[in-house]
């Protein structure tokens, strides 16, 4: 992986906003980032992982592996830091 990203490989972060019912104003409000499952892509990506990549495993199970319902996953793109910043804190604003 580094040959090919010259060692610049993309961040993931993981938080969590309360409840599954924020997490989804949140992810509906967001404009640059996209709410797609294939985390990695040059453009900044936004899961919910309980209902997306864990979908298949009990609640329990997703507990046992420290999913919840109230997780969001992003997956850092190669947009500009200030663009990203503002579009979260406007999806934050509207999801409250």
């Amino acid at each position: 992986m580094a040959a090919l990203f010259d060692r610049h490989g993309g961040g993931l972060l993981t938080f969590g906003l309360g409840d599954k019912q924020r997490v989804f104003r949140f992810i509906d409000s967001l404009r640059l980032a996209k709410n797609l499952a294939n985390l990695g892509d040059a453009k900044t990506l936004v899961i919910h992982p309980a209902s997306t990549i864990f979908h298949e495993f009990s609640a329990d199970e997703q507990r046992a592996m420290g999913v919840t319902e109230e997780m969001v996953r992003v997956s850092g793109g190669i947009e500009d830091l200030e663009d990203i910043r503002a579009d979260f804190e406007q999806a934050i604003d509207k999801s409250s």
